[in-house]
């Protein structure tokens, strides 16, 4: 068994005392530096393998970028090979159509990134070291605790559905996990950073907003069922303004709205959110009863409706970033 200490000398890649298995996913890039001519890294290349969609006008037109990580469904033969379950069963895992409420938008001037890659293959909101060490051969052996995410089955790799169980035939190996994160997860990242940095050098500011669906939640004790929830990671990924914005404009709509509770946001927000530099980062969670048909299974009566709703959010957050100014100027 390998082991991971959570600190120890600088990583000559990354210059930091990295957690977990940083250290060791550097030296084994090295080691599997050829993996870029193994037969499948071929077969992605000849099948011109795109982990997500870029939409949206090569000069920023808006200070918003919008993000969709978990409505993925390119369910693969390869993704098939390494699961007990088909694509359908699979469902659970999916933000189930949420990028259908992002139509509309690049027509308005926005960008939108859109995961093609289903969660099941890899999870985009989880950072690279929520690693479950049970699905990996050989294990590693973290020397700090898992997250209560990787704890639940559901890292970067998900492990298991409550509603199925283990999800897939056998350990993965190193060389596998090495492989999706660089050939997904990392370029989907870099291209909401590289997106965020040029919205920010026009305007002087950025908004990134990260929508995902959940399903709908019970009402609590004498607390009504809340139909959107805004994490803002507690202040730390956008400042307060844009999340009361929001919360005003859902509320405004009907929709009873939580912040930060039960969904505060994830890697996306931790990672891409820098509200001291003026980049800031919103995680929309919506239940999937507002925009589904009643079975949560195809595209509802209420999608058109949500579908304005958020418009109209991406425009509040766009003039509460820069200004009633650039509303003018879009119009």
């Amino acid at each position: 068994m390998l082991a991971a200490t959570m600190l120890g000398p600088l990583c000559a890649d990354c210059n930091t005392a990295n957690p977990l298995i940083f250290c060791l996913l550097h030296a084994s890039f090295r080691r599997i530096a050829t993996l870029s001519a193994s037969p499948y890294a071929r077969k992605m290349a000849a099948e011109n393998f795109q982990p997500f969609d870029w939409f949206g006008p090569r000069v920023p037109k808006s200070p918003v970028i919008i993000s969709v990580p978990h409505a993925g469904r390119n369910y693969t033969d390869r993704l098939a090979s390494f699961t007990h379950f088909s694509a359908a069963q699979l469902l659970p895992l999916e933000d189930r159509y949420v990028d259908l409420l992002t139509n509309g938008l690049v027509e308005q001037g926005h960008r939108v990134v859109v995961a093609r890659t289903p969660r099941a293959w890899i999870d985009l909101n989880r950072d690279e070291s929520d690693v479950d060490p049970t699905m990996l051969c050989p294990q590693l052996q973290f020397s700090r605790p898992l997250s209560a995410r990787v704890r639940g089955g559901l890292g970067l790799i998900p492990r298991r559905v409550t509603s199925l169980g283990e999800l897939w035939h056998a350990p993965l190996s190193l060389e596998e996990l090495l492989h999706r994160i660089e050939t997904v997860h990392r370029p989907y990242h870099a291209k909401i950073r590289a997106t965020l940095d040029t919205i920010k050098s026009h305007f002087g500011c950025a908004m990134l907003i990260d929508l995902h669906s959940m399903p709908p939640l019970p009402a609590y004790g004498r607390q009504s069922a809340v139909d959107v929830v805004i994490g803002d990671r507690f202040g730390r990924s956008c400042g307060n303004r844009f999340s009361a914005r929001a919360a005003n404009l859902f509320a405004a709509h009907g929709l009873k709205v939580s912040i930060n509770v039960p969904y505060a946001g994830g890697y996306t927000l931790d990672h891409h959110g820098q509200p001291g530099r003026g980049v800031h980062a919103v995680q929309i969670e919506l239940s999937r009863a507002l925009y589904l048909d009643q079975d949560l299974s195809a595209p509802g009566p209420g999608l058109d409706h949500m579908r304005q709703i958020i418009s109209e959010l991406v425009l509040e957050l766009a003039v509460e970033a820069v200004g009633d100014a650039w509303s003018i100027a879009a119009e």
